[in-house]
């Protein structure tokens, strides 16, 4: 089975478009977003109704969170806190009512992968995790996180393989095998905010039969992303740094 996994939109539907058309080559049996698909861009409502039809599960993302009003946002910077008040206001009936539904995180037991968005450590917090230290945390919860563990949040592309003897090592971020006797923290990047220097929208693909997992990225409309932002009203920084991808 061919899972395509897919993080952070923000409401970026240029993005998401292009991904979703991409996807198309990959054979895809079933789809999965690890959330925040609202925030910071210029069509929420468009891209929550592509990730209710697209997707079979999507994860609750802290902008989603912050946006349906599961959790405080008063400590966000004011760009950030204008930009979910929006959402806030622009979102349709139905889909506010998905991002209320949204789970924390999701056990695919059949085929060992956890779906969370942050740290799968304190799933409320939307805790990130950047690099070895942070994911060595999930040492401590070895029995829950799966063979492969699928977050978002960061905006980043990372590896880390962890051992029951407790050595955490980053890897590239490329495509590679899983190892029987590792599992993997694996952060997808983001679709429509990526901040890796690289402007292309992120997405990836997990197939479960051969243990392989492949990062991806795709070229997009940026200019027409950007402008959306603009017409919005947000931050003008939110549009800007869509060109320069961070």
């Amino acid at each position: 089975m061919r899972l395509g996994i897919f993080s952070d939109i923000h409401a970026n539907l240029e993005a998401f478009s292009a991904v979703l058309e991409a996807y198309r080559t990959e054979a895809i049996d079933i789809y999965y977003c690890l959330g925040d698909t609202v925030g910071y861009g210029g069509s929420p409502n468009e891209c929550a109704d592509l990730v209710r039809e697209t997707a079979k599960k999507t994860i609750l993302g802290n902008h989603d969170a912050a946006v349906s009003g599961r959790m405080d946002y008063s400590y966000y910077y004011e760009a950030a806190r204008h930009a979910l008040d929006a959402h806030a206001s622009m979102l349709s009936e139905k889909n506010m009512a998905w991002l209320k539904s949204l789970p924390y995180e999701e056990k695919l037991d059949d085929i060992n992968v956890l779906l969370c968005h942050g740290s799968p450590v304190r799933l409320e917090e939307f805790e990130y995790i950047f690099a070895p230290e942070q994911a060595r945390e999930c040492l401590a919860i070895w029995d829950k996180i799966g063979h492969i563990t699928l977050i978002g949040h960061s905006h980043l592309c990372k590896v880390f393989a962890l051992s029951s003897g407790g050595t955490v090592e980053e890897l590239p971020a490329v495509d590679f095998d899983l190892a029987n006797d590792k599992k993997y923290i694996v952060s997808v990047g983001s679709v429509g905010q990526p901040r890796d220097f690289d402007n292309r929208a992120s997405f990836t693909v997990y197939d479960t039969a051969r243990k392989r997992f492949e990062f991806k990225r795709i070229e997009y409309d940026i200019e027409l992303a950007a402008d959306k932002v603009l017409r919005a009203r947000l931050e003008r920084n939110f549009a800007h740094r869509l060109f320069i991808g961070v």
